[in-house]
């Protein structure tokens, strides 16, 4: 009996540590086989460490491809403190290389930590800078790549696009606004190491970066550059306070340009204000509009049938009196009688008072706000205003005839550019934007693509729209806006001429003077604005000093938009000091005598011997001003 019991304890022992082997042996077979990866993932995420690499920004383009913010390769300094031996000799050697104090590189290597990025002093490093530290092979000093944001027409466009920080984040502009898009994700180089910092004897593993994506703006490059130099040179001659300029595309609401001054460089954003760096005056700055606003009045009392351009008459004498106010013409003693029409060509005041009491203060006010007055147009930059108009309660016989001549409201540029852009496309108001497409680097598929969006359709009508762009081209051609004329083209435009406000009271000598131009008339493919604060030593008046820039900028639209001659359209009424053009006749053939009477309106070149013309330059019916040259081969 006591041996069987023995031997059935010795089986139930025995069978147990079977049992216990069986389980370690499962176990063990579960850790290396079944959880292997999971564990071997906790074990490397103790032991690895991550040096980060900088993925490039997105780079930003014109519509037609050009680059106007892009990248540049620098490397950024980083310790591993617990791999460097010498810290002594390292602070010496690097803060001699980098030119800042020891005290300065002693405050990285000897903190606490796994990795220390050397910032700022070691941020951004020149190339010569980074051979040299790379020349010392100092163990636990690595240099990194950086991407550093770069743009290469340096101010073109710069309250557009904005700039970045050290850490390449968007700060303003574009840059801030689409940052989110723009930012790529982060690579690294992982290694091993103890808790010591120690390397381990393991091969690193790369992680490549992935980039950001690119943007496409609606800007057209030749366009925006005639805008920079325009507006540089209105820097240069009339040392004003400010001035910005508008193109846009009005059948789309796409911005063809857009620029304003001052202006800054986001290469060196540190050496400008705050002030200058972030306001974008073309959507930021509100002001009095002054007669420019004067065509959203003209097309409300056309579109309400108030009046008959060509038949009501209007008698200017100098000025009109308004519930006891003396508003005057801007030309000494009034215009006389004059249709409509003609009271738009002179911009003449009292006549456009008429114009709001016709149609009163609700109608008006019901078409300012149709038109996307008193709101933000909703654009795709950050910074916009929204202007100032009267409350309802408060407009009186006064406040009405002020507000329809385009005094005692304010509004940004980019309002005024999307308002006659309705007025002249036929009714319908747009929303503005400047990004048309966001677009995958590597494989250029298009992740995002902006397209037009209406506002408001039917604000006027598509007959009172032409009425309009008529009246506007009478404007350029007879009236107060002569000096943007452009001849074979069918230019139409408004002259603006707004006195300045300084706490509440009117500034003497001291306006805005614009210019708010389109072409053709009667198909417009632009829209182009121009704003001059306070331009010195000339009359300041729209048409005498926005109207020939925003002519010259007009020119470069033409060649940007491949915008073809017109025919048609009212034709220019020349003054004494108007610059003429005549059509060059047909001379070949004709006698060298015979051809220079018919040419005696220009220059007449010969070329050759003989005294018949066998061919001529230009060619005939090309339009060119008086007194150009006309070279003649003569055989």
């Amino acid at each position: 009996m006591f041996s069987k019991g023995i031997h059935k304890r010795i089986k139930i022992v025995l069978l147990g540590v079977i049992f216990v082997f069986i389980v370690i042996i499962g176990k063990v077979f579960y850790i290396e086989v079944i959880d292997y990866k999971k564990l071997n993932s906790l074990a490397n995420g103790v032991w690895s460490r991550n040096l980060p690499i900088e993925a490039d920004r997105g780079k930003i383009y014109t519509v037609d491809g050009e680059v106007v913010a892009g990248n540049l390769t620098t490397t950024s300094l980083v310790f591993i403190p617990n791999q460097i031996k010498n810290k002594e000799l390292v602070a010496d050697k690097i803060s001699e290389i980098l030119g800042v104090d020891k005290s300065k590189i002693e405050e990285h290597l000897y903190k606490k930590s796994m990795m220390e990025r050397v910032h700022p002093e070691g941020r951004r490093l020149t190339y010569d800078i980074a051979d040299k530290i790379e020349a010392l092979h100092f163990e636990g000093v690595y240099l990194l790549k950086e991407s550093k944001r770069y743009y290469p027409h340096d101010e073109m466009l710069s309250h557009v696009l904005g700039y970045v920080g050290i850490d390449n984040q968007g700060l303003s502009g574009l840059e801030l606004k689409y940052d989110d898009y723009l930012t790529g994700e982060y690579g690294s180089i992982q290694y091993f190491s103890d808790a010591k910092g120690n390397t381990l004897d393991r091969s690193s593993v790369y992680v490549e970066p992935e980039d950001g994506l690119d943007i496409y703006l609606t800007v057209n490059y030749e366009i925006q550059s005639a805008i920079e130099r325009e507006l540089n040179n209105v820097v240069l001659k009339y040392n004003p306070e400010g001035a910005w300029a508008i193109v846009m595309d009005p059948n789309t609401g796409e911005i063809l340009g857009m620029s304003s001054r001052p202006t800054f460089n986001p290469n060196s954003y540190q050496d400008y204000s705050t002030e200058t760096i972030n306001r974008n005056m073309a959507i930021w700055a509100s002001y009095e509009p002054g007669s420019t606003f004067k065509i959203l009045t003209l097309s409300a009392a056309v579109n309400e049938n108030k009046v008959d351009l060509l038949k009501d008459t209007f008698y200017d004498g100098g000025s009109v009196n308004v519930d006891g106010a003396r508003i005057k013409c801007w030309k000494a003693g009034g215009h006389g009688s004059q249709t409509f029409l003609e009271v738009v060509q002179n911009s003449c005041n009292p006549g456009f008072v008429e114009l709001g009491r016709r149609l009163g203060v609700n109608t008006l006010f019901d078409y300012i706000d149709k038109f996307g007055y008193g709101k933000k147009t909703g654009i795709d930059l950050n910074g916009e205003a929204t202007g100032i108009l009267f409350p309802l309660s408060r407009v009186g016989p006064v406040e009405l005839a002020t507000t329809s001549f385009g005094q005692g409201v304010s509004v940004t540029a980019l309002q005024q550019v999307v308002a006659v852009s309705a007025a002249v496309n036929g009714g319908t108001l747009y929303k503005p934007y400047i990004v048309k497409r966001i677009v995958e680097h590597e494989t250029g598929q298009i992740i995002e693509e902006v397209k037009p969006t209406v506002v408001r359709e039917g604000i006027i009508s598509s007959d009172t729209s032409e009425k309009v762009r008529m009246t506007l081209e009478s404007v350029v051609s007879l009236g107060t806006g002569r000096n943007a004329y452009i001849d074979g083209y069918r230019v139409a435009g408004k002259t603006g001429t707004a006195q300045k406000v300084s706490n509440g009271v009117y500034m003497r000598g001291n306006y805005i003077v614009s210019f708010m131009g389109f072409l053709p008339a009667n198909d417009p493919k632009a829209v182009v604005y121009l704003a001059i604060d306070n331009p010195k030593g000339i009359t300041q008046y729209g048409g005498t000093v926005s109207a020939p820039i925003v002519r010259n900028i007009m020119e470069d639209v033409i060649s940007a938009l491949d915008i073809e001659k017109q025919e048609g359209g009212t034709e220019k009424e020349y003054q004494w000091y108007d610059k003429k053009y005549y059509s060059v006749p047909n001379v070949v053939g004709m006698s060298k005598r015979d051809a220079t009477s018919s040419l005696k309106n220009f220059t007449v070149e010969y070329s050759g011997s003989g005294d018949n013309v066998i061919s001529q330059s230009p060619e005939e019916n090309t339009r060119i001003p008086e007194g150009s040259p006309v070279r003649l081969y003569l055989g």
